[in-house]
């Protein structure tokens, strides 16, 4: 077996940052400029392209023969342009992808970052005047009196940046293969392999989008932003009412106060005063609703479709590294507004009719409406439908089987009415009493927000986070809503103690901690300079937390921290503790029962189209699969998983919304 590991520079004036490798690479005017190559560790050579050079006869054969393993640093690129240079689809099995190599091992997702975080030297880095370059020669230039009206740069117009150019090239392809050598000591077991090679194929699938309702909802939402601009405008007598320090100096004037920001939640406040002047309560109205006309996911739609009417690469595998799940790119259906509006059809037609006073008068916002619409751009193929199917409260079944809460499970084993028993367990109320028209029904709110809030080691803020004041429950009440919680959950509570000790154990003295299915573990490799804290969840695949320490945190008990990207998008130390390493196991556990339902579901003929969290949609002919099917498909026992008790439900329709 060969290795062959790739890097190319192309050309296309699809703009990538918004519409996507798949939209980028389908523009007739797309192009590979340069093809660099080494094959087994050899050094690099590029065929250059863009000035007539052809690739070796063996290279050209290597690209579709299963003899050689495909390497690049985000493959799906290469693999996309080599696809279509070809004129098939390649085989996803015989590809690679290093940067999907470096986030299942805890790195970061650039060339350059992850580069400098594994420490390699100067010499095999990423050059830093690759940008430059590439908006050289990879993007259209503006025609100007000195470039002679062009629109484009070719290598004629600069032969030394070009010659520079090839050597950036060249450099990608000895960074990128660094990268891998200094990964080999953190394998890729088989089976998330095979999950990446899967999310290839769902990915250059796609999904089909009703351009209509896109495009109606592109006006009426231009129109509307425009009406209300005009009459704040109005209103205030402003010159741009949408200014945030325009429109706070205003308030501040009327309100005779000052006003710390124009977030969504200060905007919500100040609307609920009982004081506020005809004037001002209009203003905050109109800012309340220029903040729902956006239609940025409309824009981002209509930017990312293809040519055939799907938008493609809406998912990033191994996204959140910290637990391995998928992250939501170009419109971020991991992120989209539910669907309350009814009916949907109504309105979805009146939106691609441009009904603006009709929609007015059936369903008042319009803001809100066309935002809540935007799942249903999304449709099945003509002819075909989508089967929506999602688990069933996934977290709260996978906790309390990592920590072996037996009458959490034996609820979902049964009725699976999870916020009235927890009610029924912390405040000692039988269950059968919980169910409206009954006094008792008022302890379901406390055990819905207890559940939502508490199972990662929160407190009373994190109730208050959950909304627990907007339920209308005191804040005096959650102290002992959190005391009630954590005695009923008493094997939950224990996990995150638990981990937090192995965590500090194996840190400090090294070595391996078995935790009910977890492993957690201190693991080097001296030869690569590789320094880890491991879990091992109960699938075989690890979590990875670079370069663990301890120290001292504000309680002065012992605090871990790693090597990650933090909140800023910076690599940098961040610090953990039980409860959040306790959340990280539990959402990559269900992490991994999707991925495996999304393998049976592929295996079985039902084309996933695009997945959110733990939910699936499936685009097919309405005679392939019913959705008990599917269902009884995802709700399969899982072998590294018994006892897991795991349940589906969904809906079958023409369009994407959330039931």
């Amino acid at each position: 077996m060969h290795h062959l590991s790739i890097d190319l520079e192309t050309f296309s004036t699809v703009p990538i940052a918004k519409a996507g490798a798949q939209k980028y690479i389908a523009s007739p005017d797309f192009e590979i400029l340069l093809f660099a190559y080494s094959l087994d560790g050899a050094p690099v050579e590029v065929v250059d392209f863009a000035q007539g050079e052809m690739l070796p006869a063996w290279v050209a054969e290597a690209i579709t023969s299963p003899e050689y393993i495909k390497h690049a640093y985000n493959a799906p690129f290469e693999w996309g342009c080599l696809s279509k240079y070809i004129g098939r689809q390649l085989p996803p099995e015989q590809w690679r992808c290093t940067m999907f190599h470096g986030l299942y091992a805890g790195y970061t997702a650039g060339l350059s970052a992850t580069g400098k975080a594994l420490g390699l030297p100067e010499d095999k880095q990423k050059l830093n005047a690759g940008k430059a370059l590439i908006r050289y020669f990879c993007v259209p230039c503006s025609p100007t009196k000195t470039n002679g009206g062009r629109t484009r740069n070719y290598p004629r117009h600069s032969p030394e940046r070009w010659e520079l150019f090839k050597e950036y090239c060249k450099q990608d392809v000895v960074t990128e293969m660094e990268i891998e050598r200094r990964l080999s000591a953190i394998p890729v077991p088989d089976f998330v392999q095979k999950e990446w090679e899967t999310d290839l194929i769902i990915n250059s699938r796609g999904v089909a989008v009703d351009m209509d309702l896109v495009n109606g909802a592109l006006d009426l939402g231009n129109s509307v932003r425009s009406q209300l601009m005009q009459e704040a405008a109005q209103l205030s007598g402003l010159d741009n009412p949408n200014s945030v320090s325009q429109l706070t100096g205003w308030f501040e004037t009327e309100m005779d106060e000052a006003i710390s920001d124009l977030r969504k939640s200060t905007v919500a406040d100040l609307l609920e005063r009982k004081n506020n002047s005809g004037t001002v309560q209009r203003m905050l109205e109109i800012r309340q609703e220029l903040g729902k006309t956006s239609t940025k996911k409309y824009d981002a739609i209509d930017a990312a479709v293809c040519p055939d009417g799907r938008v493609r690469g809406l998912l990033q595998f191994y996204g959140a590294n910290r637990t391995g799940r998928w992250a939501g790119r170009l419109v971020q259906v991991q992120n989209l507004p539910r669907t309350y509006t009814e009916p949907l059809e109504l309105a979805r037609d009146l939106v691609k009719r441009r009904s603006l006073d009709a929609l007015k008068a059936v369903y008042g916002g319009v803001s809100d409406t066309l935002s809540q619409l935007i799942r249903t751009a999304f449709i099945a193929s003509p002819g075909n439908a989508l089967i929506d199917a999602d688990f069933s409260a996934i977290e709260a079944r996978v906790i309390s089987w990592l920590a072996g809460e037996d009458w959490r499970l034996e609820v979902f084993r049964t009725h699976g009415r999870i916020y009235e028993a927890s009610a029924s367990q912390m405040f000692g109320v039988p269950l059968e009493r919980i169910k409206k028209g009954n006094p008792e029904y008022a302890l379901r709110a406390k055990g819905k927000v207890a559940e939502l809030a508490l199972g990662y080691q929160g407190s009373t803020g994190a109730l208050i986070n959950m909304g627990a004041l907007k339920m209308g429950i005191p804040e005096e009440d959650l102290p002992d809503i959190v005391n009630r919680w954590r005695e009923t959950n008493r094997r939950i509570r224990d996990l995150w103690y638990k981990m937090d000790a192995a965590a500090v154990q194996v840190i400090s003295q090294g070595g391996s901690v078995g935790l009910n299915c977890l492993v957690i573990a201190r693991e080097f490799d001296y030869n690569q300079n590789t320094d880890c804290m491991t879990i091992t969840l109960p699938s075989g695949r690890k979590l990875y937390y670079i370069a663990p320490q301890l120290g001292l945190n504000r309680w002065g008990n012992p605090s871990i921290t790693y090597m990650g990207v933090n909140d800023k998008n910076k690599w940098g130390r961040i610090e953990t503790y039980g409860g959040k390493l306790v959340e990280n196991c539990v959402q990559a556990i269900a992490r991994d029962c999707l991925a495996q339902a999304i393998e049976h579901l592929e295996e079985a003929g039902l084309p996933v189209i695009f997945h959110i969290h733990d939910e699936v949609v499936i685009d097919c002919p309405p005679d392939a699969a019913t959705l008990e099917e599917v269902v009884r498909i995802m709700s399969r026992p899982i072998p590294w998983a018994p006892g897991l008790p795991l349940g589906a439900d969904g809906w079958v329709g023409t369009y994407f919304k959330k039931d």
